[in-house]
């Protein structure tokens, strides 16, 4: 058997979904939490990963970048989950593809990357952000989301039936 990125594709949109789904058990101000930065909350986070996500299929297959906002309420941060999941699902589908070097074009810039670079560099981003979302709210005192429970085991768990 091949070993490909697809799997890591299906723990990402599984794990990203779970973290959007614990933050919207928490009240509204929890979306205000940060460490250090105050300009990277736990709402600018969420709308990062999201962006994101949308960066890197704007790198894969070109199109238009959409505008997310940074949610204010819970109802907008599972409208930012919605589109993370049709996201994921899309980096999900072109994971599937073999590997090329592509040309991105954005605004005055032309970069060259491998697919297998975006698509590996996505899945990195939202591990990251999503670790970075979790210290903030640990942080200021709110433990919804268990970083071990988020892990490749647990996924495959997850995918077994077994959880």
């Amino acid at each position: 058997m091949t070993i490909s990125t697809a799997r890591l594709l299906r723990h990402m949109a599984w794990a990203n979904q779970r973290v959007f789904a614990s933050v919207q058990t928490l009240p509204t101000q929890a979306l205000d939490s940060f460490i250090v930065n105050e300009d990277w909350t736990v709402k600018k986070i969420l709308e990062h990963i999201v962006s994101g996500a949308d960066w890197f299929l704007y790198c894969l297959r070109g199109g238009r970048l959409q505008q997310f906002g940074i949610p204010l309420n819970m109802t907008e941060v599972e409208e930012l989950s919605n589109a993370l999941k049709l996201a994921d699902a899309e980096l999900a589908n072109l994971g599937e593809l073999d590997d090329e070097m592509l040309t991105i074009k954005f605004k005055d810039q032309i970069e060259q990357n491998l697919r297998s670079t975006i698509i590996s560099q996505a899945i990195y981003h939202a591990i990251e952000h999503r670790s970075q979302l979790v210290g903030a709210l640990e942080f200021r005192g709110y433990n919804p989301i268990i970083l071990d429970d988020l892990d490749l085991w647990e996924f495959e768990n997850f995918e077994a039936g077994l959880k």
